[in-house]
């Protein structure tokens, strides 16, 4: 079975609509604006949202966000809006002039794990006082007899 790609957005005919060529991207994750994280507690926030499942954390022109991967409930097996008729606001708005159609998922910064975004906070930040970057001094071994 040969699945055709999807067709390019300049390849569509002038006046179709966009979304019947879509898998519905839009529709399957929502991202919010977070606070730039500047210390530690920051982070260690961050660090928290990702140890939850379907979640990552992306930076785009300095701002940061928290994007949730998950399925709208009204997204029909078609790709399209089960309620597009009472649809909240926000899609309302939403349009496709500038949507993600091209697959073009890059971003200044991406953080999938909590191991990512602890060794981000490591670099960007100043050691905390009292602590080196060298792991603590183990202790003696025992002398055996």
């Amino acid at each position: 079975m040969h699945v055709s790609a999807k067709p390019l957005r300049d390849e569509i005919p002038a006046g179709a609509n966009l979304c019947e060529y879509c898998t519905a991207k839009c529709c399957r994750y929502f991202a919010l604006p977070i606070e730039t994280p500047t210390e530690w507690r920051d982070f260690e926030f961050i660090r928290w949202y990702l140890l939850h499942g379907q979640a990552s954390v992306f930076t785009e022109d300095g701002d940061w966000y928290l994007m949730v991967h998950t399925v709208c409930k009204h997204l029909e097996n078609d790709n399209r809006c089960g309620i597009y008729e009472t649809r909240p606001q926000i899609c309302r708005e939403y349009t496709t002039d500038n949507c993600e159609y091209e697959d073009d998922w890059t971003y200044d910064q991406y953080f999938e794990t909590p191991e990512q975004i602890h060794e981000y906070a490591e670099a960007v930040l100043p050691t905390p006082r009292g602590k080196g970057i060298r792991s603590p001094k183990p202790e003696l071994l025992q002398v055996l007899s």
